[in-house]
């Protein structure tokens, strides 16, 4: 998997892109994305595009922005 080096703000979203060897595999990864976050209970926007690659947003809909929550599922995504 390669990614960007850090998650980066836009606007009042934290926005990480991935790249993966293939399909299958960037469904994988957002598998392990899903689990995290219901764990969590708080859920990214994701984005499977072309054929292996992944966006993920974090933003706290009901708070209208950034927030700790989006903070620490950063970190506990970047775990995996």
């Amino acid at each position: 998997m390669a990614s960007d080096a850090v998650w980066r703000q836009e606007g009042e979203s934290l926005v990480h892109d991935y790249e993966f060897e293939d399909f299958k595999a960037a469904v994988a990864f957002v598998n392990r994305v899903a689990d995290v976050a219901e764990e969590a209970n708080h859920h990214p926007d994701i984005l499977v595009h072309g054929w292996n690659k992944v966006r993920l947003t974090l933003t706290t809909h009901s708070e209208g922005g950034l927030t700790d929550d989006d903070h620490r599922l950063a970190k506990r995504i970047d775990a995996l």
